[in-house]
């Protein structure tokens, strides 16, 4: 549910016949629900088992538990808001002004906090890798500045998020949407999602990646190749999903001449729906990769009886044996990015 600056009594432009603009608008109607619906249910389960998990199981003993326990919680509350906005899409706003005003909000401060906490997971990681020796005498005090820090990336969000929540209101077009009232607020919600929601992370990941990978093709143990995979992981994840629907955010924002083109409307809607994957492959990504969260989502499995007790598995044993091996050593432990 992003805020286009299209409605439907615009996309009729004088270039385009209103046969297209209708076959759009059919479109729009079922492709943007249905990719709401599936990132929903995914989602869902993805990010809930993980904040199960860290929250039950890990108990986010370290900076990094904390972060990858925030993410999760707000991908969680963000996919939440999807039903309402699949709903909309194919029919229209029926929820009213004040549901209208809640879920702009709620969209808004979760997608902030996703993106700033990403950020947030990147420099962490930096600490982890670069600074490792500092890192490991500081990992009691680290995590009480990983809640103080996820606490303020709850306030700044809800602090940008505002301008949503007080200028969203529900409009008459060809249909009921829910939308803002003023142009020039559109422009100030574009302006702030772009740059806390993609530069932000990106220039962290610029900044720090670069160093982490330098570091640790110069250290030795058996995790730096899986590290270096993770690392490009994530970049390529993030570029992926976030970079078409930016740059396209972005011409619409410089040339108003492609408000017109019904072409380019087909390409919001589906870069749309590519950035929203984030929420259904984030878990994957920060969480399942992880040594440490595989063990306790088996010991998960095992308590809810879905499987019979079969003891630790050889993969398991070694894991473990390697993982305890990796750690004797500070920089050796540190080259494992994700051995959480």
């Amino acid at each position: 549910m992003e805020e286009y600056d299209y409605q439907d009594t615009e996309l009729g432009g004088f270039n385009h016949s209103r046969q297209a603009h209708q076959s759009f608008l059919r479109f729009r109607g079922v492709f943007l629900p249905c990719v709401y619906l599936v990132v929903f249910v995914c989602g869902l389960l993805g990010n809930a088992l993980v904040l199960v998990i860290y929250v039950f199981y890990q108990k986010l003993r370290s900076m990094t538990d904390v972060f990858l326990a925030n993410l999760p919680l707000a991908d969680l509350v963000f996919v939440c808001t999807l039903p309402f906005w699949a709903y909309a899409g194919s029919h229209e706003w029926v929820f009213g002004r004040v549901l209208c005003k809640t879920l702009r909000g709620t969209y808004a401060i979760n997608f902030y906090t996703s993106m700033l906490t990403l950020a947030c997971i990147t420099v962490d990681r930096f600490m982890a890798v670069v600074q490792a020796t500092q890192a490991y005498g500081q990992q009691g005090r680290r995590s009480a500045w990983g809640r103080g820090i996820c606490a303020l990336t709850w306030a700044v969000s809800l602090l940008v998020s505002l301008p949503q929540v007080l200028y969203a209101d529900v409009l008459q077009h060809d249909r009921l949407v829910c939308d803002y009232q003023d142009d020039s607020i559109s422009t100030v919600v574009l302006a702030t999602q772009m740059v806390l929601g993609f530069f932000l992370p990106l220039l962290a990941m610029a900044l720090c990646y670069p160093v982490i990978i330098k570091t640790l093709l110069r250290a030795r143990g058996f995790q730096k190749h899986k590290s270096l995979k993770i690392i490009f992981l994530v970049v390529a994840l993030f570029l992926l999903t976030q970079t078409p629907f930016n740059l396209v955010k972005l011409v619409r924002s410089t040339s108003w001449e492609y408000h017109t083109r019904t072409s380019f409307h087909y390409a919001v809607v589906v870069t749309e729906a590519i950035a929203y994957l984030r929420a259904c492959l984030n878990p994957v990504l920060y969480a399942f990769v992880g040594l440490k969260f595989r063990k306790n989502f088996r010991k998960l499995v095992k308590d809810a009886g879905c499987l019979p007790y079969l003891g630790v598995s050889s993969q398991w044993k070694s894991s473990e044996d390697t993982s305890k091996t990796c750690s004797a050593s500070h920089n050796m432990e540190a080259t494992s990015m994700f051995q959480l």
